[in-house]
């Protein structure tokens, strides 16, 4: 693929056909300029089949951004189009909706409203709020899902293995195993989740992270087949990374060879002034061999090094060997906090496929159009009664109790202010029967969720560094209820909608089935 066909691939084109259909239809009827609004949204958190999310963490929008600010209509993309013909030979694009096109195809005139990257989120609440132009609008829809969806399912998992591990150090290695260029997306959103550092060179860079590694079983089995064996190896490499040496230890026998060759190494740096960073276990029971190799370590004098677990971890994995070595780790005299705490993770395939569930289900939502001076509420009503879309122009809130936890978030019309409330009533979404009443003394806060990003095209709003959005996330998931925060059959996060909202899509609903 040249240049051009890339820019062609991954530019304005990065859509689906019925995208541009729908458009040339909107522009034939007049339509295609008509200010409408569309809602991001996921509906349900991922479920990993053993186990299940009780939160999201939100990721993907600087780069949607970034894209949209470049994305246009080329001469290219244009001739592409009219080459296109239906079953009947006929151009599937006319020639005046491809000047059109070329003419006005991009998104400056786009507003977005957007819950920032890092924010826990959850299912129903806008995330990306789009308003403009009809046509542009709808064409968007493929690629904020994409780049939206696809960064939030890894943010998710990897705040996810971030808890199990305690806070201990998280590096990501899946690059080898990600799909494509996907890999790149899916680092920079393990990094916003919780991992510290990533393997891959290259956007590590980008994004101003050290990329970390060591080295694999080849290297010693390269020494071993020249006849040098698995301890000239690690000598070799300790002498070429004399201050970065972590060996992996499992290429022939971990206890009986790997570790024992290891400590030797570890002696030989420290009479030359140097001290190793650990030793790196890759297969066999990871618990047991962690707690052996720890009371090896701690004989020879290296109580402080690290303890690199690889090898398809994902939560569940991270959990169980904890809850392993706490249990194991008194029978061998040893400290099971203090082999915990020695402990990194480097997770790979897992992480970075979102293994169990590989694809959050975002959906991009027509909510409202304006005509004849006013907007007008859009609804699409589903056999599903989860799946009817909540109508109209919104604005998002999260409500802190007492304790300064988010007891729900709620979703309100446009014009209410429920910081401003001193009795609001909290609907369930789809169950007529629920609902809770709060006052103002019960809460401490009432927060804005939605901030404006673009406003007619323009950035209105100043991009965080990713270690910003990491404090952000680790800020928002402190304020969840552990409950939320349980790896297994989570507690349930209230989304509610205003009485006024609930009211409108009733009335809507009925009116929809009247006709």
């Amino acid at each position: 693929m040249n240049e051009s066909e890339r820019q062609t691939a991954e530019g304005i084109l990065l859509t689906d056909e019925y995208q541009l259909t729908m458009a040339q239809l909107y522009y034939r009827m007049g339509m295609h300029e008509k200010p409408a609004q569309f809602d991001h949204f996921f509906r349900n958190y991922p479920d990993y089949g053993t186990h299940k999310a009780g939160y999201c963490v939100n990721a993907g929008l600087e780069w949607l951004l970034n894209w949209m600010d470049t994305a246009h209509f080329r001469d290219e993309d244009v001739e592409f189009l009219r080459s296109q013909t239906g079953r009947t030979g006929r151009p599937v694009f006319a020639g005046d909706f491809l000047a059109w096109l070329r003419q006005n195809g991009n998104f400056d005139g786009l507003t977005v409203w957007a819950i920032p990257e890092g924010r826990v989120v959850h299912p129903n609440v806008p995330l990306t709020v789009v308003q403009g132009p009809l046509a542009m609008a709808q064409i968007l829809e493929t690629a904020l899902l994409n780049k939206l969806n696809y960064q939030t399912l890894i943010a998710t998992k990897a705040a996810r293995i971030r808890e199990s591990g305690r806070g201990q150090l998280l590096m990501e290695f899946g690059l080898r195993r990600a799909q494509d260029r996907g890999g790149n997306a899916g680092t920079r959103a393990a990094l916003i989740g919780g991992a510290d550092f990533s393997s891959n060179v290259g956007i590590s860079h980008v994004l101003g992270y050290p990329p970390k590694g060591t080295h694999a079983h080849s290297m010693v089995q390269a020494f071993i087949a020249l006849g040098e064996g698995e301890l000239e190896a690690f000598r070799a490499y300790a002498g070429v990374y004399p201050d970065d040496c972590l060996l992996l230890v499992d290429t022939i026998n971990t206890l009986e060879s790997g570790v024992p060759n290891a400590i030797k190494v570890f002696q030989e740096l420290r009479q030359k002034g140097h001290e190793p960073v650990g030793i790196r276990l890759d297969s066999g029971d990871l618990a047991y061999l962690s707690i052996q190799a720890a009371r090896m370590l701690d004989a020879a004098g290296f109580p402080d090094t690290s303890i690199v677990l690889s090898s398809n971890l994902d939560e569940l994995v991270i959990w169980q060997i904890i809850t392993q070595i706490a249990d194991e780790a008194p029978r061998y005299g040893m400290d099971a906090d203090h082999v915990i705490r020695r402990l990194v993770y480097g997770v790979g395939t897992r992480l970075i496929t979102s293994r169990g569930n590989s694809a959050l289900g975002g959906v991009y939502k027509l909510v409202a159009l304006h005509d004849e001076g006013q907007w007008i509420p859009a609804l699409k009503i589903s056999e599903t009664a989860a799946k009817t879309p909540n109508p109209g122009q919104k604005r998002v809130w999260r409500l802190y109790d007492r304790r300064e936890k988010a007891t729900a978030d709620l979703i309100t019309l446009e014009d209410e202010a429920p910081g401003q409330m001193e009795r609001m009533i909290l609907r369930h979404p789809t169950e007529h029967t629920k609902f809770r009443v709060l006052r103002q003394g019960d809460l401490t806060a009432v927060e804005p969720l939605l901030v404006e990003v673009v406003r007619d095209g323009r950035p209105v709003y100043q991009l965080p560094s990713i270690e910003e959005i990491r404090q952000r996330r680790v800020a928002d998931v402190e304020r969840l209820d552990p409950g939320v925060r349980r790896l297994l059959t989570p507690h349930i996060y209230h989304v509610s909608l205003s009485q006024q909202l609930w009211d409108l899509k009733q009335q809507l609903i009925e009116s929809f089935q009247a006709a």
